[in-house]
């Protein structure tokens, strides 16, 4: 089963999920502690080969439990790896998640908390409007 879907190919989804899910000190994981969590909760073979194999594209036939084991260690459903639509919706969480980890994006969130939804919306539109004026041609920001 050659995984693809809405950002690419199962190396690219597993990259990503890599590069946004964090250690609870910040620093990414090892192919070692995700490989050995894996086998832990399958009790199958996942070496860390194998899943520095998987990252980088040089297999990308996994077996359904080591797509559910990656699944699980990174909380995502399955269908992250591929269901064009569902991989798109959780893309756009991880990329928040990942923002969220950033201080100072993380204070900025935090703050909007406790405003009125009006209040949100003013928020919302004065990020635009300065997303729009350092990225002219990008257009607006997705909301």
């Amino acid at each position: 089963m050659n995984e693809t879907g809405g950002n690419g190919t199962l190396a690219a989804k597993v990259e990503r999920l890599f590069d946004v899910v964090r250690r609870p000190d910040g620093e990414r994981y090892t192919n070692e502690q995700v490989a050995q969590a894996c086998r832990d909760s399958t009790g199958e073979s996942f070496s860390t080969t194998y899943l520095w194999q998987l990252r980088t594209g040089k297999r990308d036939n996994p077996t359904k439990r080591h797509l559910e084991a990656l699944a699980q260690f990174f909380q995502v459903p399955p269908a992250y790896f591929f269901d064009d639509e569902q991989s798109a919706k959780l893309d756009e969480e991880i990329a928040l998640l990942g923002a969220l980890r950033e201080a100072g994006v993380r204070s900025i969130a935090l703050r909007t908390v406790n405003l009125s939804v009006d209040g949100q919306a003013v928020i919302s539109d004065m990020v635009e409007a300065i997303a729009r004026r350092e990225n002219p041609g990008a257009g607006s920001a997705p909301s």
